[in-house]
């Protein structure tokens, strides 16, 4: 069994999903776990695939898609790829005001020293409101301590910060 990592970047298409995904199955890889977005009308797509095929085969089949609008990059993985998990409970941190540098950095070193693991991450900028929401792996005693550090922090960024924790389903 392989394990590919694979990645595409580019302009955004109608179809480029459908296209992958054809060209996946044809090639006997099933897609096990994904992630795909617009970013700013740019299409960002993250595939962990498993199968007999090999790196060279799925990048010829992922061939047609590298038209020069889109990059695409294939990797093998190590077997074993299972989630990485501290054993506690998942969160969400949800953070809302005016954009700035190092919101990112700054919280994600926040959850870092907590030994919190961020699993998801999205942020959007509309007009001049930033948002950024993160799922958070962190051992429930530590939410308290952390919840206190990321106000201590989003009162320096001048902005506002939740953090709450959630059920697998709810998310």
């Amino acid at each position: 069994m392989t394990y590919l990592a694979i990645t595409v970047v580019g302009h955004d298409r109608p179809g480029i999903i459908a296209q992958a995904a054809d060209a996946l199955a044809d090639s006997g890889m099933n897609l096990e776990d994904s992630s795909m977005t617009l970013l700013r009308g740019h299409f960002a797509m993250t595939l962990i695939c498993a199968g007999g095929a090999s790196v060279a085969d799925v990048e010829r089949a992922l061939a047609p898609l590298a038209d020069g609008s889109l990059t695409v990059d294939v990797r093998e993985l190590s077997a074993g790829g299972e989630p990485r998990s501290s054993g506690g409970g998942t969160h969400l941190v949800t953070v809302h005001g005016a954009d700035r540098l190092g919101i990112v950095a700054r919280l994600a070193s926040v959850v870092a020293a907590a030994g919190g693991n961020i699993t998801d991450l999205t942020t959007r900028l509309a007009g001049d409101l930033y948002v950024l929401l993160a799922e958070v792996d962190l051992d429930p005693a530590a939410s308290e301590r952390l919840e206190a550090e990321l106000a201590a922090v989003a009162a320096e960024l001048g902005v506002g910060v939740t953090l709450r924790a959630v059920e697998r389903d709810e998310l």
